[in-house]
């Protein structure tokens, strides 16, 4: 299987570093979020969030593109031209808004963004949080994930009720903190 070459691959390649360091920053992501999830009440969401991160689809590829100031699926994109990391953890983690996209009722509308349950979009603001936190180290401010937020804003496909309560979120966070 694909996967079992990828493993090869990541050994023959000598990979022990990324394999630990990408190891570390999902433990340490894992674990600042379940920290959030807490806070807010999220118990069950705190101790299952991302999950998935440890399956031999995601992990194996995430470790063999690791670089360790921004996601392994971006490196795996620009390299591949699509992120396999990626398709597989958006479809299993309902905090991503792109795990609520799917075809209009109305066809003519194509890809729409539906409407998030709260409790998975105070999970998002928590996967961001500590995202933010872990990629950016000491330079991380309360204002990151709303920086991060604006960047790739005009390219999301995201439910408009759900757009306006992370941003609401995201703009409490920036001007009073957590």
């Amino acid at each position: 299987p694909e996967m079992w070459y990828t493993v090869r691959e990541f050994i023959a390649g000598g990979g022990d570093m990324p394999f630990r360091a990408h190891l570390h920053t999902v433990n340490r992501h894992r674990r600042m979020v379940r920290h959030y999830c807490f806070r807010l009440g999220l118990v069950w969401q705190g101790l299952t969030h991302e999950l998935s991160k440890y399956s031999p689809t995601e992990f194996w590829r995430s470790a063999k593109y690791y670089q360790g100031y921004r996601s392994p699926n971006d490196q795996e994109r620009l390299v591949n031209g699509v992120s396999l990391s990626w398709l597989h953890h958006k479809g299993r983690n309902r905090h991503h808004f792109e795990y609520w996209i799917d075809v209009s009722l109305n066809k003519e509308e194509g890809l729409v963004g539906n409407k998030m349950p709260v409790r998975y979009v105070a999970e998002m603001l928590c996967d961001r949080i500590a995202a933010c936190e872990v990629y950016r180290g000491k330079n991380y401010t309360s204002g990151a994930p709303m920086e991060y937020y604006e960047f790739t804003k005009k390219y999301i496909t995201i439910h408009p009720e759900t757009r306006a309560l992370l941003e609401k979120l995201l703009t409490i966070l920036k001007d009073e903190g957590e």
